[in-house]
């Protein structure tokens, strides 16, 4: 049995949030402390041990940009092939608040995982120091974990987006109810029962 688009999209933006969520704990987890300082003569050579802190904080980086890229894939596309003016999906106030948070937060989250990632990477190229004093600095703890779990935020909001907007979309084509709608009285309706009522 095939699943629908909407469920494909759904899938692929949860799994590679999930994935962007995964990588950055890891990255957090094997982030050593600090490096080992080695001197040399009036210089000190950081040595860092051999780990992927910086792969999977790249890794993490690009599978939440790919999550974020079919979040908002998911609230323009045409699903059934039926496309809706992007002025009537964003009358919907909870729809334009959501997409604002889930733009905010993965905005956040790639910033922070990026900023660890080449913080990381810039100290373990920039290993020579003439401060006898260093002591081999990492990137700021916590940093890799945090931008990880706003990874994961970000996917959920744009679950929630896709949601809202198959709400938006089956409120705008959906057929018009020729009555009216709710309380509202045609005239056609009053001048009927009016007579009715005289009869």
């Amino acid at each position: 049995m095939a699943i629908s688009r909407t469920a494909q999209i759904s899938v692929a933006i949860a799994t590679f949030g999930i994935l962007a969520f995964i990588f950055g704990v890891i990255a957090e987890n094997k982030k050593p402390a600090s490096g080992n300082p080695i001197q040399v003569k009036d210089i000190v050579i950081c040595k860092y041990p051999a780990d992927a802190t910086v792969a999977l904080g790249s890794l993490s980086v690009v599978t939440l940009f790919i999550s974020s890229i079919l979040g908002i894939t998911a609230v323009f596309f045409p699903y059934k092939g039926q496309s809706v003016p992007t002025k009537a999906l964003f009358q919907s106030t909870t729809l334009v608040v959501f997409f604002a948070v889930a733009v905010s937060v993965s905005v956040l989250a790639e910033g922070m995982m990026m900023w660890a990632s080449i913080t990381e990477g810039l100290h373990r190229v920039r290993n020579v120091h003439h401060d006898l004093q260093t002591g081999c600095p990492t990137a700021k703890t916590g940093l890799f974990g945090g931008a990880a779990f706003l990874a994961l935020d970000a996917s959920l909001f744009w679950l929630v987006c896709q949601m809202l907007t198959l709400n938006a979309r089956a409120d705008y084509l959906e057929d018009d109810d020729p009555k009216g709608d709710y309380g509202q009285v045609l005239a056609t309706d009053y001048e009927v029962n009016a007579t009715k009522i005289k009869v």
